[in-house]
C-alpha cells in the first residue's frame, strides 16, 4: 500500500506534469489518439501497438452499413464503431492472457475475471447504442417516407394545373435521387391498383 506522503507526493508530481517533452515523445503520444473520419473528435481509440489504417477500415465498414444521418445517428454509431473496436482487443488480450505460461494460476484468473467484467461493460454499450440507433432510424425513414408522399402528392396537384412545385421553398429537403426513387415506387403503386381494378372488372 501506498503511503500518504507518496500518494501526495505522486499527485504533485501528475500536476507538473506536461507531457512529452522529446521528439520521439510526443511521436508515441501522437499515436494514442486518431481524429475520427466521421465526427471529426479527437480521442484515444487506437493504441500504440494497433493500426490506424485498420481502424479507419473498421469505422468506414460501421459507415457504409448504417448510413448515419444528423448528429444522434453519427454519435451511435461512433460508440458502436468504438465499442467493437474494444471488444476485438479484449478478445486479443484474452488470447494473450491464455498463452502466458509465465504468470500464475490465480494472476491468470484475475485477470480474466477483470477482463470478463470489462467485456460484458462492453457488449451492454454496443447492445444499447444499436437499439437506439434501430429505433432512432426507424422513425426517421417512417417520417421521410411520410414527407416523400406529401411531396409527390403536392407536385402532382401543381402539375395538373400547369405549375411547377418547388418543394424546397417549403422545407422538403430531400436528394434528386430519393425523389426519382419515391416517383417510381409510387407509380408502380398506382400501376398494380390500376391492374387489379381491370382485372375485377374482367371478373365481374
Amino acid at each position: 500500500m501506498s503511503s500518504p506522503n507518496r500518494i501526495a507526493a505522486n499527485r504533485a508530481n501528475a500536476q507538473l506534469s506536461t507531457g512529452p517533452k522529446t521528439p520521439e515523445g510526443k511521436q508515441k503520444s501522437s499515436q494514442n489518439a486518431i481524429r475520427h473520419g466521421l465526427t471529426g473528435q479527437l480521442v484515444i481509440v487506437v493504441l500504440p501497438n494497433e493500426d490506424p489504417d485498420v481502424y479507419q477500415a473498421h469505422l468506414q465498414s460501421f459507415v457504409n452499413e448504417y448510413h448515419p444521418s444528423g448528429a444522434s445517428e453519427t454519435n451511435l454509431v461512433q460508440i458502436l464503431i468504438d465499442t467493437s473496436w474494444r471488444l476485438h482487443r479484449a478478445a486479443s488480450i484474452e488470447a494473450s492472457l491464455l498463452n502466458n505460461s509465465d504468470d500464475s494460476h490465480h494472476d491468470q484468473c484475475k485477470g480474466l475475471a477483470n477482463l470478463s467484467m470489462h467485456t460484458q461493460r462492453l457488449c451492454r454499450q454496443y447492445q444499447k447504442a444499436l437499439t437506439q440507433l434501430r429505433e432512432l432510424q426507424q422513425t426517421r425513414k417512417a417520417q421521410e417516407q411520410i414527407d416523400l408522399d406529401q411531396l409527390y402528392d403536392i407536385t402532382e396537384m401543381y402539375k395538373a394545373d400547369g405549375y411547377t412545385y418547388d418543394g424546397a421553398e417549403d422545407g422538403f429537403v430531400f436528394s434528386k435521387a430519393q425523389i426519382t426513387a419515391n416517383i417510381h415506387a409510387r407509380n408502380r403503386q398506382r400501376l398494380g391498383i390500376r391492374a387489379l381494378q381491370h382485372r375485377y372488372a374482367n371478373i365481374s
